[in-house]
């Protein structure tokens, strides 16, 4: 089985454009916009601050009293020194793994449920469903869900307010339920440089940022031997960990500046910003004795991004809805995070359910199948075709 060629061919055209994170995305929201306006469909589109990239957000069934979100993400990460065999950009279908699927970067996470999505445009104008179908695509989730947070707020601002949101992330087409959240954080600490013969008139940068690491990961040790547990998780507790860490000019140097990069994965019942409060305390009870040398040493810190968790329910609506479209009767959780957390916040009902595995996804030779396109289009048709979201 494979999908129409209509949808195919419109998730191999998104999938040839370049819209790594770093790069703008306005080539795939104007070629979005333009092929909705071909249907008489008007597209928001809400710009980041240089106006190098754009969240796309429009209503198919105008008029109707509410709708359903179908979101998706329109960046992807980078495949620089990956070892792909074939162009990234390509599109190519080819046998693999799972037989006949579409390679390249943003195939699976997530331009093919965009693709599928669009090609559904018509359908879901002529729908007889009682509720409209919102198309909502972001910039920048890969780096931090920096788009959708102002996708959100312009809805809130225009007074536009869905009755619930399928997230197409792959998952396989099971309705995913629940994720952990992602929270990363940059440390800077300045102390004082000295030659490194007379270190008691310094203070080392490095050796006071590692205390601060030294933090991170008893709390990560704590997090697994005495924290909560979600069981469905891969790992079904919160954990912490360090990613990054710079500091230090030569070996005779005391070091006067160093910096890491952090982040805590919590469970959806765990609390992230309780988790940051107690390393800012621990790095704040470390200055006194820093400044006694130099008054102008401390430790700062700076938000990179933070992503809530997400917990949905099997019994909501938007959940049954998805697994009735489906077929399946179970739920999942995923390790990843999501846009998820963000939409339920805003009190939007959420599940997470799209093509393709997050195992193929951000990795070389990325992929998803034609089988998987096709149960997404099936998927999309139903939605069509649905009578009520109760």
């Amino acid at each position: 089985m494979t999908p129409s060629t209509h949808a195919l061919e419109l998730a191999q055209t998104l999938v040839r454009m370049n819209t790594v994170s770093h790069h703008s995305n306005l080539e795939l929201i104007h070629f979005i916009r333009d092929h909705l306006a071909r249907l008489g469909v008007q597209s928001r589109l809400t710009f980041n601050a240089d106006r190098t990239k754009a969240n796309l957000f429009a209503t198919l069934g105008e008029g109707k009293p509410a709708g359903v979100i179908l979101s998706g993400h329109t960046d992807t990460v980078p495949w620089d020194g990956q070892d792909w065999s074939v162009d990234p950009l390509g599109a190519v279908v080819q046998n693999g793994p799972e037989g006949a699927s579409l390679y390249g970067r943003g195939s699976a996470d997530m331009k093919a449920f965009i693709g599928i999505a669009l090609s559904q445009a018509e359908h879901f104008l002529n729908s007889n469903a009682p509720f409209a179908i919102h198309l909502a695509f972001s910039y920048e989730e890969e780096i931090g869900c920096f788009g959708v947070k102002e996708l959100i707020a312009d809805l809130r601002d225009a007074g536009i307010r869905p009755l619930a949101c399928i997230v197409g992330e792959p998952t396989r087409m099971v309705p995913a339920i629940a994720h952990k959240g992602v929270y990363r954080y940059r440390c800077c600490v300045r102390g004082k440089e000295a030659h490194s013969s007379l270190t008691p008139h310094s203070v080392n940068a490095i050796e006071m940022a590692a205390r601060v690491v030294g933090r991170v990961r008893d709390m990560a040790a704590g997090f697994e031997r005495h924290g909560p547990r979600f069981e469905g998780f891969d790992v079904p507790f919160s954990t912490a960990s360090v990613g990054q860490f710079h500091g230090g000019i030569a070996d005779n140097v005391v070091p006067r500046d160093a910096e890491f990069r952090y982040e805590f994965r919590d469970l959806p019942t765990a609390n992230a910003a309780q988790m940051q409060a107690e390393v800012v305390a621990y790095a704040q009870s470390l200055e006194p004795a820093m400044k006694k040398v130099a008054p102008t040493a401390g430790i700062a810190f700076e938000t990179i991004c933070e992503i809530p968790s997400f917990l949905g329910s099997k019994d909501d609506p938007v959940t049954r809805l998805a697994q009735e479209l489906t077929g399946e009767k179970g739920t999942a959780l995923v390790a990843f995070g999501t846009e998820a957390g963000l939409f339920k916040n805003a009190g939007i009902s959420t599940v997470v359910c799209g093509p393709g595995s997050i195992q193929q996804a951000h990795q070389p030779d990325e992929y998803v199948s034609l089988a998987q396109l096709v149960r997404c289009e099936a998927f999309m048709q139903g939605l069509a075709r649905t009578s009520t979201l109760a």
